[in-house]
């Protein structure tokens, strides 16, 4: 029990920025006479960075991932506004083509989530699928947010191949010294759902609405469960792209260069070159990097 709790309160402090974004949110009701409500959320994600930063709640490289991603979720509201899926209707002066400037922060909140649970949770992932798979599955994903408006959604044959990849992969996460096990197929699924949790709350704040939501607040489709799952994976590959660059450049020059000599030589046993990884078997395994 006492591990639950500290989970729980780790995952609150994981989430303390989607949190200060949601009562941003609330509170952008009360100042509509000042400021416009899209530009006041602006104002205070900016400002809640710059103080997650300056405390140390964040680090740099943290605050790059979610610099990313908001620029990721930018261009997909970009594209997703213009075609209809859904729209932010009241008037701000950041708005570009029908945006706003803070709805990239609502992707960049779920960035800050994963950086924050890898660090605090010491997060390390076993049996990773090879980079080149990841990197496609992440792609594909991403290009069938778009895709699907002019060719059949191929979502559900993405998850077959998420499925096939990922199977035997699994997060390992650290609480008090002891060690838990997730496989990863769950850790998406279940972050998906929570996430879908939080839009039904913005959308009843007013963050954004759907087309079937401007005469009257209705709950978000069960269907955007699965693209916000899909939003996780991508974060994942991303995120764990990142950090593992990030440690081998941190190795001393020697020891990388040993490590690569050893890699080379185990695919040339195996009978693959030296840019193929075998499924299952990856350099952050080989070089036992924590992800």
């Amino acid at each position: 029990m006492r591990h639950f709790l500290l989970f729980i309160k780790e995952q609150a402090l994981c989430c303390i920025f989607p949190v200060l974004v949601f009562i941003l949110l609330a509170l952008s009701h009360l100042f509509t006479g000042i400021i416009y409500r899209y530009d006041f959320i602006l104002a205070g994600c900016l400002g809640a960075q710059y103080l997650l930063y300056t405390l140390k709640f964040e680090t740099p490289d943290e605050v790059l991932v979610i610099c990313v991603f908001h620029l990721l979720g930018l261009l997909m509201e970009l594209f997703k506004t213009r075609v209809g899926s859904w729209s932010y209707p009241e008037y701000a002066m950041t708005k570009v083509f029908g945006v706003p400037l803070y709805c990239g922060f609502m992707y960049a909140s779920v960035a800050s989530y994963m950086c924050q649970a890898w660090r605090r949770l010491k997060l390390k992932l076993y049996n990773w699928p090879n980079n080149r798979a990841a990197r496609l599955i992440a792609v594909f994903i991403y290009l069938n947010f778009f895709s699907n408006h002019f060719i059949p959604d191929f979502r559900y044959l993405i998850a077959v191949f998420i499925i096939y990849y990922f199977r035997k992969a699994f997060v390992e996460f650290t609480i008090e010294g002891r060690t838990y096990r997730m496989p990863v197929v769950l850790s998406y699924m279940l972050i998906g759902f929570f996430i879908w949790l939080a839009e039904n709350i913005a959308t009843r704040l007013g963050a954004w609405k759907y087309a079937y939501q401007h005469h009257a607040w209705a709950m978000v489709n069960f269907q955007k469960i699965s693209s916000w799952a899909f939003l996780v994976i991508v974060s994942y590959i991303i995120v764990a792209e990142l950090k593992t660059f990030k440690q081998m450049e941190n190795l001393p020059e020697p020891e990388k260069k040993k490590m690569c000599e050893k890699n080379d030589a185990r695919h040339k046993q195996i009978g693959l070159t030296p840019n193929e990884h075998k499924p299952g078997i990856n350099y952050r395994q080989q070089y036992r990097l924590p992800a």
